[in-house]
This record gives structure tokens, sequence and C-alpha cells, in this order.
């Protein structure tokens, strides 16, 4: 039963990312014609294509695809909450809502972690360290302006990873001990 938990959480996390990352993209306007955007958006195109017919996009965010990500959110733990022979009722809603941001949040760690490993690797123009940049750049652009660069070192990331993880404790807090990511 173990192993069947784990592929369903790992199942309802990948797909949550990609449609997060969808969503990310759309809303920075990044470069749809790289390879990691046209893979995002092949893999998910199935799902949020149907969608977007029923229900239409709002001020350039799309709406299908952000609804279709809180939808999975919620129902990978109705899922998991069935199979552990418990009922959630109406709190599945709020726990969708919140691993919706805590997966975000998750997300935008470790693609800023990539970043900073391949900034340290990759020299010269790479498509894949562009379109991280433009995903991660209005989040550490605010604090670029509060905290400058020390002898060129970009201490961005470092204060941006010291807010989000009390975000994320403050979030683990919302959250049934049961029901954490």
């Amino acid at each position: 039963m173990e192993a069947i938990i784990y592929l369903l959480r790992f199942a309802f996390d990948a797909l949550l990312m990609i449609l997060i990352i969808r969503v990310w993209l759309q809303w920075v306007k990044a470069d749809f014609y790289n390879p990691l955007s046209q893979f995002i958006v092949k893999v998910s195109n199935p799902l949020v294509v149907p969608l977007r017919r029923i229900i239409p996009g709002f001020g350039g965010l799309d709406l299908a695809t952000l609804l279709l990500a809180y939808a999975i959110a919620t129902l990978k733990f109705v899922t998991l909450a069935a199979l552990a022979g418990e009922s959630l009722g109406l709190l599945a809603f709020y726990i969708g809502l919140l691993v919706l941001i805590k997966q975000a949040g998750f997300l935008l760690f470790v693609i800023m972690i990539v970043m900073a490993l391949m900034s340290w690797v990759v020299q010269g123009y790479n498509a894949t360290l562009m379109i991280l940049h433009q995903l991660t750049e209005p989040f550490l652009r605010p604090i670029r302006a509060i905290v400058p660069n020390i002898g060129g070192l970009d201490l961005s990331l470092l204060v941006a990873f010291l807010a989000m993880n009390v975000i994320n404790i403050l979030l683990s807090g919302s959250l049934p001990y049961w029901a954490s990511i």
C-alpha cells in the first residue's frame, strides 16, 4: 500500500508542478519558444485546452489552468485520505488551496536552487537558465532593490530562501498534522 501511495503522490505532484509552471510562464510572459516552455505546454495541453473552452482567462491570468491545478491539489488529499479510510469533507477545499500555495513555493525554491547551481557551471547563453531567470525575476527584483550586491555577490537568493522558509512554517501551522507535504 505504501508503494501505491508513493506513486499517487508522485503523479499528483508532477501534474501539479506542470500546471503551476504553465500558469507561471504565462504570468511572467516567458519565452514560449523555449524548449522547456514547449515541453510544459505540450504536456499540459490535453487537460487545459478543453477547460479553456469553458473557463475563459481573466486579466491575462489563465483561470482554466489555475482552477485545474486547485482541483488536482484538492483531489490529491481527497484520494490519499480515502485510501487511509478518512473523510475530509469541506476541509478538502481548504487543504487544496494551501497545498497549491505550498507546492508553488516549493517549486520556486527548487527553481532558484537550480538557477544558482547553473550560474556557477554554465558559461554564456543557456536557454534553460534564461527561462529560470524569467520565472524568478518577479520575486527577486524587489529583494534586489533592497539588498545590494556585495562585491558582485547577489544575496537576493539567500534573502528569498529565508522569507520562503518563514512562509512555509506559517503555512505548515495552518495544515492539519496529517495533511502536511
